[in-house]
């Protein structure tokens, strides 16, 4: 049998404590928005990740996860992370066509923290790749 040592568990939390400690003034929230789900990444502007939510793992499972009142929550558990690392300005960069959007950017401008630009970023394709050919029947 091999002995946990507890001594690791509580260096880790503390590590934790002290980051979160740190300010960091404006940071990324990257939110993409499907049919099936609403993800939600906060970020600094490097794009190293601070913290992350979506509707699964807020608690929603199945089609439930595709609601705006999901999306929404998951953008309450992102603000609870940068008010900890005490944001005061965001940028706001939205892919995807999903229920969610709407929600999040309500959210979002109800919060107190400054929204500094909102871009949508969804690929669009601009002629690419030949499409494949129709099936004969």
């Amino acid at each position: 049998m091999k002995k946990i040592n507890k001594q690791k568990t509580s260096d880790k939390k503390t590590k934790l404590q002290k980051k979160i400690k740190e300010k960091i003034l404006t940071g990324i929230v990257h939110i993409r928005s499907t049919f099936n789900n609403t993800i939600i990444t906060l970020s600094r502007l490097n794009g190293e990740v601070l913290g992350q939510s979506s509707a699964g793992i807020i608690g929603y499972k199945g089609t439930k996860k595709s609601t705006p009142y999901a999306a929404q929550m998951a953008i309450a558990d992102v603000l609870e992370i940068a008010k900890n690392y005490k944001m005061e300005n965001l940028e706001v960069r939205i892919k995807g066509i999903g229920s969610g959007r709407n929600s999040v950017l309500r959210a979002l401008e109800a919060a107190d923290i400054k929204l500094i630009s909102i871009a949508d970023v969804t690929p669009l394709p601009h002629n690419g790749c030949r499409a494949p050919k129709k099936p004969r029947v």
